[in-house]
Formats: structure tokens, C-alpha cells, sequence
């Protein structure tokens, strides 16, 4: 089989044998890959410092036609992770990121913009961004790439626009704002602000990017019912979310 070169990103890497290594991969032509890394663990391997969790390679890959790990030949390091470096709330937003790739993302389903939108939240919580606002502004265009993202405007029992009150009803499980008459045959309401669901709005639109800007009085309504959303979406708690920044430092 030939041999494919392309850019990626190392979401996860578990020990296979003695001297071998499973990574998966986020990468921008290919999607989420899983791929076997032969000899990766050995001390002077040519993979060295290339297959650190986050770090930015160009990796050369052979393709297997059936559900059998790909075969990666070749791995060299563009950038690492050095949030680990900076905070510890910097190297658990990585984590996060990384977990929130594979739950979200399919084997061999390529999403070039969701790629994109990784590089930029990592350079922001690797360098000197505000990593509670690069995570937010992560998830809520992460929704919208892959086709998850809220209704924020319509009711989505009746379809009648929901605007008008202070408070707004927010159902994950069902997908978005419910109006008064509605919100009794839903589970699990949120009652949030109306200022909340406006911005979480904004953030959703696809012109929006990395950093984004939230008053730091709506961010912590808002990061709580992002995460619900979430979760109503994987059917789980991704384990790092507990570790996400429960408010906001001021944005220099």
C-alpha cells in the first residue's frame, strides 16, 4: 500500500508492546486516525519527542483498507505542547481538548476547519491566551464544525421564536431553547439569563474565532451550559470537564 504524508495532531498514545506505541491522531485530510508505531518506546527510536500528547508532526502513514490499525513509518516534530510548562490549568485545557477530539470525532471522517480550530486554541492556551475563554470559544465552533450546535433562536418542541423574557429555558437533551408553553414536556431545564443564550449566539456564528470575548459576568452561566450540552450529546461526562476553568481571568 502507498505511503500518505500529512500533518497531525497526537490526541492520545497507550503502550502496545515493549517497544511499540498505538497513537491516534487528529489530522486535516484524514480525520481521527489510529495508527502503530513500531518501536516508538525504544530509547533512541526516530520517533522521539514527535508522539508527545498535542505535539504538531508531519507523519507518513500506511493506509489499512480494513478496521486494522494504520502503520505509522514516519514522525516529525513541528511544535509541542508546553502548557505543562506554564499551569496546570494550561496542561489540563490540553488534556481536555484532546479528550473532547476523540469523543466528538469519527475514524477516517475528515473535518479541515475543526483541525484548523485546534491549532488555534492550543496556540492560545500554549502561549499567552486566555485559556478559559480559547476552551469556550473551542467547544461552542467545535458544535457548530460537526453539526451540533444549539437552537438559540427557535423553540425546538414547537418552532416558535423564543425571545422577549429575561430568563430563557435551555434544554440539552432536546437541543436548544424551549418557549414557556413547551419547557413542561422537556428533562433536565436550564434557566439561564437571556444575555447568556445572545452571546452563546455570537459565539456560534461561523465568522467567530479563537480568541473569543465574554463579559466574565455571563461566562460561568455560560461554560455550565455548554458542558450540559455536551454531555446531553456524548451521553457521558468527558472526564476532564471537571477541571475546566470554573471562572474567568480578566482578559488583559
Amino acid at each position: 500500500m502507498a505511503a500518505e504524508q500529512t500533518t497531525a495532531i497526537v490526541i492520545r498514545a497507550i503502550e502496545f508492546s515493549e517497544t511499540s506505541l498505538v497513537v491516534t491522531l487528529l489530522t486535516r485530510e484524514f480525520g481521527q486516525v489510529a495508527a502503530l508505531a513500531k518501536g516508538a518506546r525504544r530509547p533512541k527510536s526516530s520517533f522521539e519527542g514527535a508522539l508527545d500528547l498535542l505535539a504538531v508532526c508531519r507523519v507518513v502513514l500506511i493506509r489499512k483498507s480494513s478496521d486494522a490499525l494504520d502503520l505509522l513509518t514516519e514522525a516529525k516534530l513541528q511544535r509541542r505542547f508546553r502548557g505543562a510548562e506554564k499551569s496546570l490549568e494550561r496542561l489540563y485545557a490540553g488534556y481536555y481538548i484532546a479528550e473532547m477530539l476523540r469523543l466528538l470525532t469519527d475514524n477516517h471522517d475528515p473535518h479541515p476547519g475543526l483541525y484548523d480550530l485546534t491549532l488555534d486554541a492550543l496556540g492560545q492556551i500554549d502561549g499567552s491566551g486566555n485559556t478559559a475563554l480559547a476552551l469556550l470559544g473551542f467547544d461552542t465552533a467545535a458544535l457548530r464544525l460537526l453539526g451540533h450546535a444549539p437552537s438559540t433562536r427557535q423553540c425546538v418542541d414547537c418552532g416558535q421564536v423564543v425571545r422577549g423574557a429575561r430568563r430563557v429555558a435551555f434544554a440539552p437533551i432536546a437541543g436548544g431553547v424551549v418557549c414557556e408553553t413547551c419547557r413542561s414536556r422537556q428533562h433536565s431545564i436550564l434557566n439561564v439569563h437571556a444575555a447568556t443564550i445572545e452571546h452563546l449566539e455570537r459565539l456560534l456564528a461561523p465568522h467567530t474565532r479563537i480568541p473569543v470575548q465574554v463579559p466574565s459576568a455571563v461566562y460561568r452561566e455560560m461554560r455550565g451550559l455548554v458542558s450540559r450540552y455536551i454531555q446531553a450529546i456524548l451521553g457521558l461526562k468527558p472526564r476532564m470537564q471537571s477541571f475546566l476553568p470554573a471562572r474567568m481571568e480578566p482578559v488583559e
